[in-house]
């Protein structure tokens, strides 16, 4: 740092210290964490070790969640009133704007149905998205990605400006919050982002005509009584021709509900499919682990969820049968 033009001080070497973040800064993020989690500490919310962004609050009459993105907070509780109480304490605090029932958060957008289910979309995100690439008249695709399709490294020529397909598949990358079904898909073109090629771009295309027919598509949060969880998950091997290793993919379900999904590539070459398959098996068990340790620092009993199911599904990667169409219960 140097000192301002104007400052006039003795020791040249002398710097400003701020009483304040300042907003855009790379320290300002860790101050207003920091400055909020305090309030929150003070009247009487704890975070939880699994997600230290959710707090939490137990008492004898009433039980109440905080979840915090930055300066963006979703509420929920067991009583009306705790919030309008915990409204106005933080108001006293920050300066802050109550926006009612959720709706809209993070570009998703909430839709509370007559049955007390929720619907999740991203549909007003996705339309930006396809202004951006000028497809919004696009003929729709009945699929994100052809199940014989395959994207070797070089193949073709360069694309003429890779920053647009970084910026593109970055943007999809945000989509999956909702869509479950783009996973294999676009970790397959987000293999590619240092050295784009035309084939990669048109596998990207693909995704963007699929999004177009299926604009309104996302995921329905049900109100459920069973809690066990269920996994589904399968690993092709060597399926990569370019460096052999193999594809993990998964989806954890906790009653009816959808609450976790991934497709990635393994770090190291499996020497069997059996290897492969134990990979996967890993990666899927360490998730359900995870969401079993939050919802008992939720104070949900683990005895209410005594048990989980693993299901390896065979061809989930297959040559003959894409992997969003083989289970179309399971990613619906």
């Amino acid at each position: 740092m140097q000192q301002p033009p104007g400052f006039l001080a003795t020791n040249p070497k002398l710097v400003c210290k701020l009483h304040k973040a300042i907003y855009g800064l790379k320290q300002a993020p860790r101050a207003w964490f920091q400055k909020l989690s305090h309030t929150l500490n003070n009247i009487g919310f704890r975070s939880t070790i699994s997600d230290p962004s959710l707090f939490v609050r137990f008492t004898n009459s009433s039980t109440l969640f905080v979840l915090i993105y930055v300066d963006d907070i979703i509420i929920t509780k067991s009583s009306s009133t705790t919030i309008t109480s915990l409204i106005t304490t933080l108001s006293s605090h920050f300066a802050l704007k109550d926006l009612g029932p959720l709706h809209h958060f993070l570009g998703i957008e909430v839709f509370t149905l007559p049955s007390g289910h929720l619907h999740l979309s991203q549909r007003r995100y996705i339309q930006n998205l396809l202004h951006r690439t000028n497809m919004l008249d696009s003929n729709p695709q009945p699929t994100p990605m052809i199940s014989s399709f395959k994207l070797p490294k070089d193949a073709t020529a360069a694309v003429p400006d890779p920053s647009m397909f970084r910026s593109i598949v970055g943007a999809l990358q945000y989509a999956l919050f909702t869509r479950p079904e783009l996973t294999y898909s676009v970790n397959k073109v987000s293999q590619f982002m240092h050295s784009p090629q035309e084939h990669h771009w048109k596998a990207v295309k693909r995704i963007l005509r699929y999004l177009k027919g299926t604009l309104h598509h996302g995921l329905l949060i049900k109100c459920i009584t069973n809690t066990d969880f269920m996994g589904f998950c399968d690993s092709d091997w060597g399926n990569d021709i370019d460096d052999r290793k193999s594809t993990t993919g998964y989806c954890v379900y906790f009653g009816s509900n959808i609450v976790s999904w991934s497709s990635n590539k393994q770090n190291v070459v499996s020497q069997s499919s059996t290897e492969a398959e134990y990979r996967g098996i890993t990666v899927v068990l360490t998730d359900i682990i995870w969401l079993q340790s939050l919802l008992s620092q939720l104070r949900i009993s683990p005895l209410l969820f005594p048990k989980f199911t693993l299901i390896i599904l065979e061809l989930f990667y297959s040559q003959q049968i894409p992997f969003y169409t083989q289970k179309p219960n399971i990613l619906s």
